[in-house]
């Protein structure tokens, strides 16, 4: 088994992967970050699905996916900084005026976890972004020193997770989440 980690450009992918199970509902599709919050929640149902399938045909699309034998397994949610919410977020600090990108969301589907995708997925991001001629990317994650995070709240991903991939601590932030304080993690991507 070879995870194969590409671009999201493929909506059905993309659906398949953090789609909402029942086609009218108003969330995920990991937009609330990704998108102004006021549009985030007047988007409903297809309307939601629309602005994916706009998202995905966009340069750079809005994440990447994970493949096993070119099944959509994973997505990791990764995007300049400047066109997210985390641009104007209060409670997690901009470290410096570098142009970084942001990598925010982490979600491998049932069935397919405890096999390395999530480590792809980061891999895979940071390559995305070092293509498109990111100087650095960030994580936001939990650091939760090794405690068991709920599952609904893990796709922020652990401070370790970042760590295993070159990540170091940049700073603190303002952010809580599942009861763990959120730490920004940044990786230099210049050479």
């Amino acid at each position: 088994m070879t995870i194969e980690v590409r671009p999201a450009t493929v909506f059905e992918d993309v659906a398949a992967v953090v789609g909402p199970k029942k086609p009218t509902s108003n969330v995920c599709f990991c937009l609330s970050y990704r998108i102004g919050s006021k549009e985030n929640n007047a988007l409903r149902g297809p309307a939601r699905a629309a602005r994916v399938r706009e998202l995905c045909a966009q340069d750079p699309p809005p994440g990447v996916i994970a493949y096993l034998d070119d099944e959509p397994v994973g997505w990791a949610a990764v995007h300049p900084r400047a066109q997210t919410s985390f641009a104007r977020n209060r409670l997690i600090p901009h470290v410096d005026n570098l142009d970084v990108w942001s990598l925010w969301c982490i979600r491998v589907r049932p069935g397919h976890r405890k096999q390395g995708i999530s480590h792809a997925l980061v891999a895979g991001a940071v390559e995305h972004a070092r293509a498109s001629g990111a100087p650095a990317i960030e994580a936001y994650p939990v650091d939760n020193k090794g405690e068991r995070v709920d599952l609904t709240m893990a796709y922020v991903g652990t401070r370790v997770l970042f760590e295993k991939a070159g990540f170091t601590k940049a700073a603190d932030t303002g952010s809580v989440l599942n009861g763990f304080p959120r730490v920004l993690m940044r990786l230099d991507l210049r050479d």
